[in-house]
């Protein structure tokens, strides 16, 4: 389940134009955020935007696995019916995890650190061959019914242990909700946020514009434009196959083959982030049968088909895009 840039490109050609339109980047959770902000004062502007930051910092010491004593760490070292108290970042990452891995009948699975250890190591992008065995015991400490989570306490439990979280799959997604949480405490209301062009959330559209111009791209080959969209008041993210690197079906616990590219469009950016991995598992029918148990979710998957010898790359669309405005 590790996200690679699927390209969503933001179409600075039309943006430029819009009068009164800031923007600010930062680095972080290992990606470059950037915030686009239309506002009469740029100072103003800028404070709003770098408090936003300010706020992204601090979720990624709570949300990373890779960084000591937050609460994803914490939970990473747990044993058995040993209740932790957690932030409320990391119980509502859990909480809505829990919720999709439902939805998705496991194929978004935040508690797939061992697997991806397995294909993964650490730190090693050429990717393993983990044995039989190896993989047997990673997937008897895979699946989020194996934590349990108390609301009234923000506590967690685990039924066994180890079990590794790894947040990459919707992380990034959270962390721009609560971004444009704060931004509009501040009040600004027209705003576009982006996690290195993998995830992004509009917030209202550009004054004389139908929303946010964007682009999807192939990620096999940047130059083929898949679709033009304008995008308001709702979140898009992507996950897509890269060269030596692996998502992981946590179903099967094998890496994921035929598709190239999978984008999801729904309310939130948490939502949109984990949905994007979860396509990229899911087979087209179970994409097209949770987009219509979930009015309110986009899909567009890439699959790549052998016609002869040759490979040709085929969009696939599920949900109403072209009803709801997205599509130019």
């Amino acid at each position: 389940m590790i996200q690679p840039q699927p390209n969503i490109s933001i179409d600075e050609s039309n943006w430029r134009s819009i009068p009164e339109t800031h923007r600010f980047s930062h680095e972080a959770m290992a990606t470059t955020f950037e915030i686009f902000i239309v506002h009469s004062d740029s100072r103003y502007a800028a404070q709003a935007a770098w408090a936003a930051f300010d706020e992204l910092d601090r979720l990624e010491t709570e949300l990373s696995r890779f960084i000591e004593n937050s609460d994803i760490s914490r939970i990473n070292n747990l044993t058995v019916n040993q209740p932790l108290r957690i932030g409320l970042p990391a119980f509502e990452c859990l909480q809505l995890s829990s919720r999709i891995y439902d939805e998705t009948e496991g194929a978004f699975d935040i508690t797939i650190g061992l697997l991806l250890d397995c294909w993964l190591g650490r730190g090693d992008k050429a990717g393993r061959c983990p044995s039989k065995e190896q993989l047997n015991v990673a997937r008897q400490h895979t699946g989020l019914h194996l934590i349990e989570l108390d609301e009234a306490q923000h506590t967690v439990n685990l039924r066994t242990s180890p079990i590794q979280v790894d947040l990459g799959g919707i992380g990034k997604g959270y962390a721009i909700d609560q971004m444009a949480r704060l931004l509009r405490d501040w009040s600004i209301d027209i705003a576009l946020i982006h996690s290195g062009c993998s995830s992004v959330l509009a917030l209202a559209a550009p004054p004389r514009t139908k929303g946010w111009p964007l682009t999807l791209s192939n990620p096999g080959g940047h130059k083929q434009i898949l679709a033009s969209l304008y995008l308001r008041d709702r979140a898009l993210s992507g996950s897509g196959l890269q060269k030596g690197r692996h998502i992981i079906d946590p179903r099967t616990a094998r890496p994921v083959e035929g598709k190239l590219a999978a984008w999801a469009c729904a309310p939130t950016a948490a939502m949109a982030d984990a949905l994007s991995t979860a396509f990229m598992a899911m087979s087209p029918n179970q994409i097209k049968q949770y987009c219509l148990r979930h009015s309110d979710t986009l899909a567009m998957v890439l699959v790549g088909e052998l016609c002869g010898e040759v490979q040709e790359d085929k969009v696939l669309r599920f949900g109403p895009w072209r009803d709801t405005g997205l599509i130019k």
